[in-house]
């Protein structure tokens, strides 16, 4: 385990299961049709990857950098798109794949965007949903894990840049982000 990790709260093994059952539900949810993933870089890349492997739909894939926390733990409140979509929306069914919907702030920002620009329908996929840090009343349709008010890093997400290769989800000793 990191030095930098006060406690592992998902192994390896329980990611996998719940990716898994993710990518079940989404088969089902999308059976004949041509859904347009999108990963919110860099912190969905691990869970993305490991999602769309296990679907059997056929998917095509996109990508988008939307950032609202820049090296701090805490959200600025709006959403900037610093690298967006090269793949059209219009009348395509949008999966978007969060690492985390805590704040709500980028889950409601994508959700205007996407709608504004003519997709047919928008799902939104998390693997953690935070809801004691939420500021507006939204939600991921699927999330594959509830967690509490703890800064977790690993699996893709991170703290300043750092931490996003860990193999499982840890919290992050406090002493790290207070600094």
């Amino acid at each position: 385990m990191n030095k930098d990790i006060q406690s592992i709260v998902l192994t390896e093994a329980q990611i996998k299961e719940k990716v898994a059952a993710a990518a079940v539900w989404l088969d089902k949810r999308y059976e004949g049709k041509n859904p347009l993933f999108i990963s919110v870089l860099k912190g969905s890349v691990m869970f993305f990857c490991d999602l769309v492997r296990a679907m059997e739909t056929p998917v095509q894939m996109d990508f988008m950098t939307v950032s609202s926390y820049g090296a701090g733990s805490e959200s600025s409140g709006m959403p900037k798109i610093v690298m967006d979509l090269a793949a059209n929306v219009k009348d395509r069914h949008v999966v978007l794949v969060e690492d985390i919907v805590d704040s709500g702030y980028t889950l409601q920002r994508m959700k205007e965007l996407m709608s504004g620009r003519g997709a047919a329908s928008f799902t939104t996929v998390a693997l953690f949903d935070k809801p004691a840090r939420r500021k507006v009343d939204i939600k991921a349709d699927y999330a594959c894990f509830e967690i509490g008010d703890e800064f977790i890093v690993g699996y893709g997400l991170d703290y300043a840049q750092q931490y996003r290769n860990l193999p499982y989800v840890g919290i992050l000793k406090r002493e790290i982000y207070e600094k």
